[in-house]
């Protein structure tokens, strides 16, 4: 007769394993620490999508927009150095059209703002062939906007905020409007868009740093640009952003959003702000090319 033979772990296996467990957790802890606090802050991707938008005029087919926001100079790991080299990667995608969609500086409330003068130096560089143009952000507005927007006008790129201008690529005109930030007392998207005297058939590019006030953007709009939100600035794994600055929640968290044939693009930006750290949301230069029509499906 054979008898079955029973296993009993010895009670110093059972308590090693899970000392075992609580070391591998914090190794895992650990790792995913640094990675969000040295490294991926550090990276910078370049996020390229095509926007088939309604009404745009086949001139302007392929017309390349580089879309930068939340530099937060002064931040974590944001200094001259990094901010030139977003200005490298930028110059280097080639864009017709340059948006910078404020928050320049880091900050929460009256104090001496970050250096301006770096500030200048690095954005001094940026061209492109339709220009180079700003609206300020909530932070701007906190620490010192006048000073922000002395900065960018010494470095030869005009802020928007509740202004438009006329552009020409291939012929075609096009228009620019740049909306104010809400915490400026001056944001109004219908009085920015109307900045814009543009024709029939003429697009018209709405730019603005918070894009809590996209449903307010008229329909005339042809793409709203946004940022602010960091895209969350952690995005975990099936839950998303569990934090995102916007009374609409992960509605407008990031990327491209269109709601009744409006188009909206959210940006994730380059910085950080209150956590110094970024997880899942790496740092980012959004390139968009502007269709006339859907582009192939893949």
């Amino acid at each position: 007769m054979i008898r079955s033979a029973t296993w009993r772990a010895s009670p110093s296996l059972l308590v090693a394993r899970p000392r075992t467990l609580v070391r591998a957790l914090a190794v895992i802890a650990i790792a995913v620490g640094l990675w969000a606090t040295l490294i991926e802050p550090r990276r910078l991707v370049d996020h390229r999508e095509v926007l088939a938008l309604p009404r745009w005029p086949a001139a302007l087919d392929g017309l390349k927009v580089a879309v930068v926001s939340d530099m937060h100079l002064g931040a974590w790991l944001v200094d001259e150095s990094r901010l030139q080299q977003v200005v490298a990667r930028t110059q280097a995608l080639a864009p017709d059209l340059i948006l910078l969609l404020g928050d320049f500086v880091a900050g929460h409330g009256p104090k001496p703002a970050p250096d301006l003068a770096a500030l200048t130096r690095a954005l001094a560089a940026l061209h492109a062939p339709l220009g180079v143009y700003a609206v300020l952000g909530n932070h701007d507005w906190w620490v010192d906007a006048d000073g922000v927007r002395r900065a960018l006008t010494a470095a030869h790129i005009p802020v928007l905020d509740q202004h438009a201008v006329p552009l020409v690529h291939g012929g075609q005109r096009l228009w620019l409007v740049g909306v104010a930030d809400p915490d400026s007392q001056i944001a109004d998207p219908v009085r920015a868009m109307a900045e814009a005297r543009a024709a029939a058939g003429e697009p018209v590019l709405c730019m603005m740093h918070h894009p809590d006030l996209f449903p307010m953007v008229p329909a005339t709009a042809s793409l709203t640009m946004a940022g602010h939100t960091h895209g969350g600035q952690v995005r975990l794994p099936f839950f998303g952003a569990p934090i995102v600055p916007s009374r609409y929640g992960q509605r407008y968290v990031a990327g491209h959003r269109e709601e009744q044939g409006r188009h909206l693009f959210v940006t994730t930006g380059i910085g950080t702000s209150i956590l110094p750290l970024r997880l899942g949301v790496p740092p980012e230069i959004a390139l968009l090319t502007l269709s006339s029509s859907r582009p192939p499906s893949r």
